[in-house]
């Protein structure tokens, strides 16, 4: 009897990790998708990463100092990645942190990105999910970028 109680709290207990686990592996299967997309240059899966209405921005500064948001539609991200040789683009990525509230999902990566091999720059990606339809997009995006500070 002990041993039937035992493996029904068990798996009374692996069913809610397994669940609390599910959607935090979902929202990184699509983060990653998308650098998956990047790396191999391919425009199709990097758009299935998206929301229909996302906003992609990047915080720049200029050689003053000055700082500034850069917007960017999907598809010119797209048409940049697809113009690029497969295997060029690699941004390494940490997941620093996630957080879910059922349909919304927040998720920050710092990362260095490297191109053809040579470090190229650092920075945090800061992404907004939404779930659509049953399945985690990228409805906002914003990142740094910077060659200083970097842990290469």
């Amino acid at each position: 009897m002990k041993a039937f109680l035992f493996l029904l709290a068990s798996n009374f207990l692996l069913n809610i990790t397994g669940k609390a686990q599910n959607a935090e592996d979902s929202v990184k299967t699509v983060v990653n998708t998308l650098f998956t997309s990047m790396k191999t240059s391919d425009s199709a899966l990097l758009k299935t990463c998206f929301a229909d209405k996302s906003i992609l921005q990047t915080i720049t500064k200029n050689k003053e100092g000055i700082i500034s948001v850069k917007d960017e539609s999907l598809s010119e991200f797209a048409a940049s990645i697809s113009g690029q040789t497969k295997g060029s683009l690699d941004e390494q990525i940490v997941f620093d942190m996630i957080r879910i509230d059922g349909p919304l999902a927040i998720v920050w990566t710092p990362y260095n990105f490297y191109y053809n091999g040579k470090f190229l720059h650092c920075g945090v990606n800061s992404f907004q999910l939404v779930k659509i339809k049953g399945e985690w997009k990228i409805q906002y995006l914003i990142d740094t970028r910077r060659k200083t500070g970097c842990k290469e």
